[in-house]
């Protein structure tokens, strides 16, 4: 049987996916009532909503990481036991392949009307502006940081699980809402370079439901790829190191 915690992952990171691709979905493809709207702008809150729901729903469960940086960041943090990173990170990679192809099925007369391989490609997974994987890779790293390193400060909720003492590893219902804030900061103040995947399910999952569509001239980008796979791990593990090693001299 699976452990509830990796359910509670699953679904949570579905619905992040489901409504934060959708919403892509929404403001690109064509004859969509949102089609040319601003795009930017609806882009970001949603996102940012997306993942308070996502936290909302499944954070007493699982504490509510959707994302392998946060996992990755807690693990190394000592919130986190190392023994449920692989776990996670696999339903969080399903979960987000699982939300993609819900959004692809609901907008699916969108897609058909949608010849622009790089708009359709845009609804899944991310891209760069500029491509300069240098500056790309450094963008999501600081990214991923900021987010990581800010959610140590929002997580609260002692969560047990049978045979593991693990404290506060997570985003309790009542954090929900600052950690969707910041990641709709993040998205309106440093996603402009590469379009924020800030967390590897995000962008793989998309990207890899999208590279299976049956479609003509697909465009997965798979050179890109480890861009928003690498950079959020980096990331992730860098706050984790420097919360619990740098952070604490400032008590001194």
């Amino acid at each position: 049987m699976i452990p509830s915690i990796y359910i509670a992952e699953f679904i949570g990171t579905t619905l992040l996916l489901f409504l934060g691709t959708s919403v892509v979905a929404n403001v690109n493809l064509k004859k969509t009532n949102a089609e040319k709207q601003n795009p930017w702008v609806l882009i970001t809150i949603a996102w940012g909503f997306s993942v308070f729901v996502g936290v909302f729903v499944t954070g007493q469960f699982s504490g509510g990481h959707l994302n392998p940086a946060v996992s990755f960041g807690l693990a190394i943090a000592n919130k986190f036991s190392w023994s449920l990173v692989p776990g996670y990170i696999i339903a969080q990679f399903l979960g987000a392949m699982f939300g993609s192809w819900l959004t692809y099925i609901l907008y699916i007369d969108h897609y058909r009307e949608t010849k622009d391989e790089d708009t359709v490609r845009g609804t899944f997974c991310t891209g760069p502006s500029i491509r300069n994987f240098k500056n790309n890779f450094f963008s999501e790293f600081i990214g991923t940081f900021v987010l990581v390193f800010g959610v140590f400060f929002i997580a609260s909720p002692n969560i047990k699980i049978e045979g593991l003492t693990t404290e506060n590893f997570g985003l309790g219902a009542v954090d929900a809402l600052p950690v969707g804030i910041l990641v709709w900061v993040i998205g309106i103040s440093l996603g402009g370079t590469t379009g924020y995947a800030i967390n590897p399910a995000r962008d793989f999952g998309p990207r890899t439901v999208y590279n299976f569509l049956p479609r003509k001239n697909k465009k997965p980008d798979w050179n890109y790829s480890w861009i928003p796979i690498l950079g959020p791990i980096t990331g992730g593990i860098v706050a984790g190191f420097v919360y619990l090693h740098i952070y604490p001299l400032l008590s001194i």
